[in-house]
C-alpha cells in the first residue's frame, strides 16, 4: 500500500470511492444525492491536503484529507475524512490512512486532530479512532438522522499531537 497527494487524475477513482458511501448516507453529512462535480469539488477543495491509497498495480483503495479544522484562533487544530473503497475493507486501508494523516497533520504544525460529527452507529470507525488515541469529549443525542436507524448521536472525538 502506498499512500500519496491525490492528483487531478485521480478524480474518477475518488469518485467510484466516494459515491457509494455518500449515496449510503450513514456515515457522512453530505447530502445523499450529491452530484459528482460537487463531490469532487467538496473532497478536492483548495482548503484540503487530499492523499489517495493505491495497492502495488495501482488501483486506488482509499482516501483522506486534512484540513484546517476551524479559521483563526482554530487553526492549528487539524480535521480529517476518510473514506474507504468497498472492495478494500478489512484491509487495513482506514488504519493506514489515519496513521498517515496524523504524521502529516503533524508536519504541518497542526496541534491536535478534531473529528467534529462521528456517526455513533459506526462503530469499526470508532474503534479505530480510540486505537490511535482519540477520545470522545463530546456527544451529540440525536443528531444524526441515520436512514436505518433513525436518530442516533454523533460523536466530537479529539486528540493531541
Amino acid at each position: 500500500m502506498q499512500i500519496r497527494p491525490a492528483t487531478a487524475a485521480d478524480a474518477p477513482a475518488i469518485w467510484s470511492i466516494i459515491r457509494p458511501t455518500i449515496r449510503a448516507g450513514e456515515t457522512y453529512t453530505l447530502d445523499r444525492a450529491m452530484p459528482e462535480a460537487e463531490a469532487l469539488a467538496y473532497w478536492l477543495a483548495a482548503d484540503k491536503d487530499t492523499f489517495v491509497v493505491e495497492d502495488e498495480t495501482g488501483v486506488l483503495l482509499g482516501t483522506y484529507y486534512v484540513r484546517a479544522n476551524q479559521a483563526g484562533g482554530g487553526a492549528h487544530v487539524a480535521n480529517c475524512g476518510y473514506m474507504t473503497a468497498a472492495a478494500a475493507t478489512g484491509r487495513g486501508v482506514a488504519r493506514a490512512m489515519c496513521a498517515h494523516s496524523i504524521e502529516h497533520a503533524r508536519a504541518r504544525g497542526y496541534r491536535a486532530i478534531q473529528f467534529n460529527f462521528v456517526v455513533s452507529t459506526n462503530e469499526r470507525a470508532v474503534r479505530l479512532w480510540e486505537s490511535f488515541g482519540f477520545a470522545v469529549v463530546g456527544r451529540l443525542p440525536g443528531a444524526f438522522a441515520h436512514p436505518t436507524h433513525g436518530f442516533v448521536d454523533a460523536l466530537v472525538m479529539f486528540r493531541t499531537l
